[in-house]
């Protein structure tokens, strides 16, 4: 008996159960990523130099506070907040918090770290997607000319411009976009997410989404003439690194002898770029863009701090700087959670595009 004709009892357990089993071993992987990078979080803040309780009790005091009264303030800051207790029971506290899905309150202001990530998140995903897609629109478009076009002057531009785009810092093309496009041209607005002057209320703070709920079409312009300058330069980093690969994997694929099998049949260049080029370079592309999404939530803390653009970004690195650890904490929480659940969803799209993997 072959092994294609096993009887089901035979068979391994993994085959059987098929794709929901590859789905659940994924998710499963969540929770351990997390609970590590929580701790690395929890460690870090508390090795930085400096002290949230004496940033509050020097704030907080009059001029003519003397030392004494300084460091009395300090103390009781430190036992409000439970900093006085040692790290060993203060991350067992930390621990016990996450558990209970609690994310603390800010030291400054008191304010619900879960309702500071509901207010920063959507702006984060946002700016986040619509980098994706342009960055996505451009390095298709340019990778796959670069390789119809091979050895040509448009594959050598389209290389060039492609890595000199991907080795430029992020705060750099923020900076050069703020200075040409907002200060010289006055094209575009380059703080913040909507116009101070405009009634906006969220719901889900989501704009587009808002903007179809409440019925108020007037929210969209402004919200995309605000989007353009952060996105873009998210997105032109990232498009010179997806024209680089969409060129190598178009190109691997045009080496094909099933492509050359296309052409035997009288195939156009055009049917054979959209029916089999395209479609058989994807994986590499989707992986690509599953490893990509992380570069871009690493960027977008610096792109909303140039652009003072309300994210999840911005509000990590107020954080940082404040030494408010729950803030710094939940933040760092959100974005992983963002980017582990993406590339999640990248495994599974390997399943759709590449049928082959769910037999493994």
């Amino acid at each position: 008996m072959t092994a294609g004709m096993l009887p089901q009892s035979r068979r391994p357990m993994r085959s059987r159960l098929g794709t929901p089993w590859l789905v659940v071993r994924r998710l499963l992987a969540v929770p351990p990523v997390l609970f590590l990078l929580a701790t690395l979080v929890f460690v870090a803040m508390r090795l930085l130099p400096g002290s949230p309780a004496s940033s509050l009790a020097a704030g907080g005091s009059s001029g003519q506070a003397t030392a004494d009264e300084i460091r009395e303030n300090t103390a009781r800051i430190n036992e409000a907040f439970g900093l006085d207790r040692s790290l060993p029971q203060q991350y067992l506290g930390y621990l016990s918090d996450l558990i209970h899905l609690r994310l603390g309150r800010s030291f400054y202001g008191a304010n619900d770290i879960t309702g500071l990530l509901g207010g920063a998140l959507p702006a984060t995903i946002e700016l986040t997607i619509a980098a994706m897609l342009v960055a996505v629109l451009i390095g298709l478009v340019t990778g796959l000319l670069a390789a119809l076009f091979k050895d040509t002057w448009v594959d050598t531009l389209t290389r060039t411009v492609g890595t000199v785009s991907f080795s430029l810092p992020w705060f750099a093309l923020g900076v050069l976009a703020i200075v040409v496009f907002g200060v010289w041209l006055r094209w575009l607005p380059v703080i913040g997410r909507m116009p101070s002057q405009l009634d906006y209320r969220p719901l889900t703070n989501f704009v587009l989404v808002d903007a179809i709920l409440q019925d108020r079409p007037e929210l969209i312009g402004p919200w995309l003439t605000h989007l353009i300058l952060p996105a873009t330069t998210l997105a032109v980093s990232m498009a010179g690194f997806i024209t680089r690969i969409v060129r190598a994997s178009v190109l691997e694929i045009l080496g094909d002898d099933f492509i050359r099998t296309a052409r035997m049949k009288g195939l156009s260049e055009g049917a054979i770029v959209r029916r089999h080029v395209l479609r058989n370079s994807s994986l590499p592309i989707v992986t690509v863009l599953g490893l990509q999404f992380g570069s871009l939530l690493g960027g977008s803390v610096i792109t909303e701090t140039v652009f003072s653009y309300p994210g999840v970004g911005n509000l990590l690195i107020n954080g940082i700087l404040q030494r408010d650890y729950p803030i710094v904490q939940g933040a760092a929480l959100a974005i992983a959670l963002l980017f582990t659940l993406v590339n999640v969803a990248v495994d599974l799209l390997y399943l759709v595009l590449d049928p082959r993997l769910r037999k493994a």
